[in-house]
């Protein structure tokens, strides 16, 4: 998937370190993915009066207070485990009847936060998910209202679910389809991790963008589900096959991004996305350690 103006901005500004990036670091970017200048600089304005990027007094870009809940969230695909503690059986549900869906773009907030968070519908107006996340029920009530879920709905913890409704609850996830999905990325991640070192410099850094960002989507994304719901074996050769891509994509981009940045934190990857279920806007990559 190309990046569009808004996604390439806001996913080159989530690589610094720190301080802010130029524009013709952004414009000379963009034209790697045939994103004129006139529509770069037309997405960046947009990015600013949304609150998403803030310009320094140079001039120049860096994210911007708005896009801070997301990157918080994104960055964690390194550390994914570190999310986890055991399952001792219980649920984490979220009341979401009472949400107005007249408002859209609040409820393209609670989607996206739902959705980063792993919660699936259960029935109308519940979400759940296992409660196995690092903090538990008071934890994820405050990354979800963090998030954009508002403030009122309710988190909470959910036990002694009937017979069918807990089996349904095991079968929310298509855990088929993310164990597949992750060998498949694996595989082309390996494979071009070989391919990187011989491509024009160019072609390469388009290359790293591309697939290392559908790869950090697929693990910001991942419900992480306890073991006995879906094997996390195939999440974590992911991970550690991202890992080892990722350095090579930092050697990729290191210096092309502007005089302030020497060494990207991370490669910068294709993270954008429709702001739907499917394909949330997730704008912004992981950092690195």
């Amino acid at each position: 998937m190309q990046p569009c103006a808004k996604s390439l901005i806001l996913d080159l500004l989530s690589t610094l370190r720190r301080g802010a990036m130029p524009v013709r670091a952004l414009v000379e970017a963009g034209e790697l993915f045939g994103i004129g200048e006139n529509s770069l600089r037309v997405a960046l304005a947009r990015l600013r009066a949304a609150g998403l990027v803030e310009r320094d007094e140079r001039g120049q870009y860096a994210l911007g207070a708005r896009a801070q809940a997301i990157h918080q969230q994104v960055t964690t695909w390194r550390q994914l485990e570190a999310r986890m503690r055991p399952w001792r059986r219980g649920w984490i549900g979220v009341q979401s009847g009472a949400h107005s869906r007249s408002d859209r773009p609040a409820l393209r907030r609670r989607i996206r936060a739902l959705h980063l968070l792993g919660f699936r519908k259960l029935v109308p107006g519940l979400e759940l998910r296992p409660n196995n996340l690092a903090g538990g029920v008071p934890a994820v009530r405050t990354q979800l209202h963090t998030l954009g879920v508002e403030p009122n709905a309710l988190v909470f913890a959910v036990s002694e679910l009937d017979e069918d409704a807990e089996q349904r609850a095991h079968e929310l996830w298509d855990v088929a389809g993310l164990c597949a999905a992750y060998e498949k990325t694996q595989r082309e991640l390996e494979a071009s991790a070989e391919r990187l070192p011989s491509l024009e410099r160019n072609a390469a850094m388009v290359e790293s963008f591309l697939l290392g960002g559908r790869a950090i989507r697929q693990l910001v994304l991942d419900p992480l589900l306890p073991e006995s719901i879906a094997p996390a074996a195939p999440r974590r050769a992911l991970l550690e096959a991202l890992r080892r891509y990722d350095r090579l994509g930092r050697a990729c981009w290191a210096g092309r991004l502007g005089d302030s940045v020497k060494t990207p934190r991370s490669t910068p990857a294709n993270l954008g996305g429709l702001d739907a279920t499917e394909h949330l806007v997730v704008p912004m990559t992981g950092d690195a350690r």
